[in-house]
């Protein structure tokens, strides 16, 4: 990579402020059905800001969020749309943007202690295959244990589209680990290993990036870019999105920026917002990154 990639912000509490159609436990993915039309104005919000990289809205595509049932029957489909208005989105962009396919914890979020790597085929897959037609990039996020990441890679291969970047994010908790207990050097060195093309902290406070970028900077030494996109929650977790979590007042665009800005000096080359964290945020991330 060359210069700073500047990404989007948090999409589920975006369409809760756009008033889109959410509601626990569906979160973002309600919108999908019920509001598309505003899952594109989301991702147009965050472009406008200066995002040149936009996730799609399949997060909560998992049985955790939308049942058993609908997972089963819509699963494959709802990504496939997630795919498509992200890439509406970006086609009709003032500037190049591309689209990252967003792959997430499989069972709820900051939950290492659930993952079954068995069971997780079933459930990656029609995500892998419902977004493959519209993605520029494949972004594993809020990873909690390496395994989790080795599972995206393996997704990849199953479906052969293994030939897009790879982008590896993990979750941290107030340790500075990832919630598996495994160290961040450690977990770098098994993004790398699995070809990742970026290794990324997010969903998690800001405080605690700012250690993992300067770690991540020095294992990857160049063979990978290193970033962070935090949130806004005011605890360090939540209950995997089980209900919505009170924002930070003391993260405003300037403030936020300022952390951005340590990363940014520790070596980050890709930057932007998880929950919470909206076009305001981008905007100022963009502004300052302009200015560099």
């Amino acid at each position: 990579m060359v210069g700073i990639t500047v990404l989007d912000g948090g999409m589920g509490r975006e369409l809760l402020r756009i008033g889109a159609p959410f509601r626990q436990p569906e979160w973002s993915a309600l919108a999908l059905t019920e509001g598309p039309e505003q899952v594109v104005q989301a991702h147009t919000n965050f472009i406008d800001a200066g995002a040149q990289v936009i996730t799609t809205n399949s997060y909560a595509i998992v049985p955790f969020h939308i049942g058993e049932e609908r997972f089963v029957s819509e699963a494959r489909e709802l990504a496939q749309i997630s795919g498509r208005l992200a890439r509406q989105a970006a086609g009709v962009a003032p500037h190049a943007v591309r689209v990252a396919g967003s792959l997430p914890p499989l069972f709820g979020s900051y939950r290492p202690d659930l993952f079954d790597a068995t069971a997780a085929q079933r459930i990656i897959d029609p995500l892998v295959e419902g977004l493959a037609g519209d993605v520029d990039v494949w972004l594993g996020e809020t990873l909690a244990s390496v395994a989790e990441g080795r599972a995206v890679r393996d997704a990849l291969e199953r479906a052969g589209v293994a030939d897009r970047p790879l982008w590896i994010s993990y979750t941290l908790d107030d340790r500075g680990t990832l919630p598996s207990g495994e160290p961040v050097a450690d977990a770098v060195e098994a993004a790398l290993a699995l070809g990742a093309e970026a290794v990324l902290f997010n969903c998690c406070q800001a405080e605690t990036i700012t250690e993992a970028i300067g770690v991540a900077a020095a294992r990857a030494a160049g063979s990978a870019a290193v970033g962070g996109y935090a949130n806004r929650f005011v605890t360090a977790r939540v209950s995997a999105n089980e209900q919505l979590s009170a924002l930070r007042d003391d993260l405003d665009p300037d403030s936020y920026c300022e952390f951005v800005a340590r990363w940014l000096d520790a070596g980050a080359t890709v930057v932007g917002g998880c929950c919470g964290i909206g076009p305001a945020h981008i905007a100022r991330i963009a502004t300052s990154v302009a200015q560099r």
